[in-house]
């Protein structure tokens, strides 16, 4: 017992000892470091971090971590020493079973960005197995007539420890007939024979007890024993003899059941049953060797039994026993091994060592993507493994060592094209004929804001009748964005601008999320008639992008407005006009003329006249579009010298509106020649006239030269300018005021509508005014002058006078009426 504690302690102390010896070198890029076997956990195998020249802050946060490629995690990394330590028991024998070389590949990941790097672990052996004999107690049988010298092949041992820690000698305890002796049987493989020094007497002796000892080269020595029981026995003293004491077949993995594989024979001396020979399996033989072959006992032929798998065993080594059917029976071995050749039976495998991570659209050529493996589990050429990507897909493979590989970017990406890859990726191995395997890899491309909101339409009508309510909807406009989530978010907006010196803000609002435009007042069509709205839209990306779009909104015109009546002046005379005509009219006689206009547009402001009641319809007529009041007949005595017309004057809009004038008509005896007798009067001198009278004549006829002066000057440039509507006006706002002392004297060129009408107003300071209306119109053959509210004959006779004198081309006819 302290013999055993003081081997423990001492292998503790060598396996500590390599520890603190630990060797790593780095070979093309790969780092390998040599280890013993059976380090407790934590024992610390090198310093990642100084090999692979990283900071302990770059392991942390480049997620630096061990991949296996066996799939046992036997080590880890110490985050905060940087070091790679044991993380679990490490047994040789078990990983690598006999093998001489016994190497663990890793691979160690860092992200961010993504690389690789390999190691290789060399683990050493340590002689912590001792030999050990299948069999504890061995029975052999010997007939008391075998010669001297002859050999009897014992069971060998196994030790699981390789090289200089494996079996080296066997010892037999000491006696006076057997001794033990090597033979070399298979490419420097030992096994102990038992020779037989002396010769048998079973009569003095029937067995004997011997110990087997089997030692291995390790320091210290490690053993293990076999109980030897040697029966002697009498009589069949010739044992079967094998043409060859080893026998090597070739056989290929995919061979069929029940196939033949060889034919043992041996030979036997002996006559009779004593020579009859039967084979067998020997008594050590595994289980993996009887479940794959067997043996017929009569013939000596091995056939296969299961099935074949050179990945799993790539050799079977069997101990054949050939027996006679003597007394004692006598035998002999041989050893038979059976190599299997590898067929390309196993297809390639696409390993990811790193899982796939989404890429941006904008990625740089050469992004890694994911790390990847490939594996052939056959050998030779069988086991060379080609990657080859499906075509058409922006994405390579690179090589990095070992069959390793990184599938990276190789061209633009466009996640509004393509979303996401589904990378198809084919392993063919170099076998005959070759297998293949495919592995699909999902990549999934981010998006990026690289697209701006586009509208529908570049730009929009909108039509929208006037007076609509307040908050109504006038358009919704429509933006798409082809990008994802926030990038493809859209927020609207209207851009500021001015619409008749006011922000377009005053007019509409717009929902900034679906595009929809409100109305914010009634938009009245004889105010505004047009006007614009420019909208943005913008994303929600970093940075934002945007684009506009120009809504024009036309205000479309509605039967809102009824003809205004602007002869007779409804605000100086409301809508009753007293004419004067004589009864020596005749039939279409020029009565008066009744204007209007309409604030409507289009067939909305289109007027026309209608004589609605009359005193006598049949004496009076009104032109439907000039609203000219004309007679009908002549007049006659039997007419009423006070004539009354109500015209209705409508618009052609829908409803209809409409307005109405009143002219009252007073017939009257002696005015036939009406411009001749006034120009008549008032070329008889007056004999009230005087001195101050001549004063005021001739300023008021200097003040009226440069008053018709300059209306004509105005006049021309008013034609000039409307000339395709043939109407002008010149209003008050627009003509001069002439005053002296004792009189004003104003002019004013009034054009609303049909009806061309010039008015000169003078008068005291304390007298009535007085005032001279011209009506010119274009469709009429007649111009019209009209005295309005003469105050006296004196200044008529005056104001005419300059006027007659001014104009000595026109044509006058003269109207006249007294307003009370």
């Amino acid at each position: 017992m302290a013999k055993t504690m003081g081997y423990r302690e001492w292998r503790w102390k060598a396996v500590w000892w390599n520890q603190f010896f630990l060797l790593w070198t780095t070979i093309e890029a790969q780092t390998r470091y040599s280890i013993p076997e059976e380090l407790k956990p934590g024992s610390v195998v090198g310093n990642l971090a100084k090999d692979l020249s990283l900071s302990l802050s770059d392991m942390f946060d480049r997620k630096l971590r061990v991949a296996s490629e066996s799939g046992e995690q036997y080590f880890s990394v110490d985050a905060g020493k940087g070091e790679l330590v044991v993380n679990d028991r490490i047994d040789r024998e078990a990983l690598c079973g006999q093998s001489v070389s016994c190497v663990l590949p890793l691979q160690i990941v860092i992200e961010n960005p993504l690389q690789l790097h390999r190691l290789e672990i060399e683990i050493k052996d340590i002689n912590d197995n001792s030999p050990v004999f299948q069999t504890k107690e061995l029975s052999l049988k010997i007939a008391e007539s075998a010669a001297v010298g002859t050999r009897f092949l014992l069971e060998s041992a196994e030790d699981l420890d390789v090289g200089v820690n494996s079996v080296k000698s066997y010892t037999l305890t000491r006696n006076e007939c057997f001794t033990l002796k090597m033979k070399d049987v298979n490419r420097g493989r030992a096994v102990p024979e038992l020779v037989l020094e002396k010769p048998l007497d079973r009569e003095k002796k029937a067995f004997y007890q011997l110990k087997l000892t089997a030692v291995d080269g390790g320091n210290p020595t490690l053993s293990g024993t076999s109980q030897l029981t040697i029966i002697v026995l009498d009589n069949n003293d010739n044992f079967p003899v094998f043409e060859n004491m080893t026998f090597t077949v070739s056989l290929q993995e995919n061979s069929v059941k029940d196939t033949s594989i060889i034919k043992i024979t041996a030979t036997d001396a002996d006559e009779g049953p004593n020579g009859e020979i039967e084979y067998f399996f020997g008594a050590r033989t595994p289980e993996s060797v009887l479940s794959m072959f067997e043996i017929r006992s009569s013939t000596g032929e091995i056939y296969l039994k299961g099935d074949l798998d050179y990945e799993e065993a790539t050799s079977y080594k069997i101990e054949i026993s050939a027996k006679d059917k003597g007394v004692p029976e006598m035998e002999s071995y041989c050893h038979l091994q059976i190599d299997v050749l590898d067929v390309n039976d196993n297809t390639p495998e696409i390993v990811l060592t790193s899982e796939p991570q989404p890429v941006q659209e904008d990625a740089p050529r050469g992004t890694v993507v994911a790390l990847l493996n490939a594996r052939d589990a056959d050998s030779g050429n069988n086991s060379k493994v080609t990657l080859q990507l499906n075509k058409g897909s922006p994405f390579s493979l690179k090589s990095s060592f070992s069959n390793n590989y990184a599938l990276v970017t190789s061209g633009p990406l466009d996640r509004e094209t393509f979303s996401e890859y589904n990378i198809e990726i084919t392993a063919t191995d170099s076998g005959s004929p070759p297998l293949s395997s495919k592995r699909v890899i999902p990549v999934y491309i981010t998006d990026v804001n690289d697209n701006p909101p586009v509208f529908t339409q570049s730009s929009y009508n909108v039509y929208l009748k006037e007076n609509r309510v307040p908050g109504s909807i006038l358009y919704s406009v429509s933006a798409s964005d082809l990008d994802y989530s926030e990038n493809g978010k859209i927020t609207y907006s209207i851009l500021d601008s001015k619409v008749q010196d006011a922000s377009v803000s005053s007019y509409v609002y717009i929902n900034s999320e679906n595009g929809s435009i409100y109305s914010m007042q009634s938009f009245d069509y004889e105010k505004l008639k047009v006007f614009q709205i420019q909208v943005q839209a913008k994303d929600h990306g970093s940075p934002p992008l945007s684009s506009n779009t120009t809504v024009h909104v036309f205000i479309l015109d509605q039967n809102d407005n009824a003809p205004a009546v602007i002869y007779p002046s409804s605000a100086a005379l409301g809508s009753l006009s007293h004419q004067r005509m004589p009864r020596s009219a005749k039939a279409g006689h020029l009565v008066t003329k009744v204007t209007a206009v309409d604030a409507d547009s289009g067939h909305n402001a289109w007027i026309s006249y209608r004589l609605a009641e009359a005193t006598d319809a049949s004496l009076f007529t009104v032109n439907q579009y000039t609203g000219e009041v004309r007679t009908k007949r002549a007049v006659t005595e039997q007419d009423d010298s006070s004539q009354r017309l109500l015209i209705e004057i409508k618009d052609d809009g829908e409803p209809v509106q409409s307005a109405t004038a009143t002219v009252s008509i007073l017939l009257e005896d002696g005015l036939h020649e009406p411009i001749l007798d006034l120009r008549h009067k008032i070329s008889e001198p007056s004999k009230k006239t005087g001195r101050i009278t001549l004063y005021l004549i001739l300023s008021l006829a200097s003040v009226s030269v440069l008053s018709l002066v300059t209306f004509l000057i105005l006049a021309v440039k008013c034609i000039r300018s409307s000339s395709s509507s043939g109407s002008c006006c010149m209003r008050r706002s627009d003509c001069d005021d002439y005053k002296n002392p004792n009189r004003n004297l104003q002019i004013q060129l009034n054009t609303d509508g049909p009806i061309k009408y010039v008015e000169v107003l003078g008068g005291d300071m304390m007298s009535q005014s007085q005032s001279f209306r011209s009506c010119m119109s274009p469709m009429s053959e007649y111009s019209d002058f009209t005295l309005i509210k003469p105050s006296s004959t004196t200044d008529f006779k005056e104001t005419l006078s300059v006027l007659d004198a001014s104009l000595p081309d026109s044509t006058w006819t003269f109207e006249s009426q007294q307003v009370s």
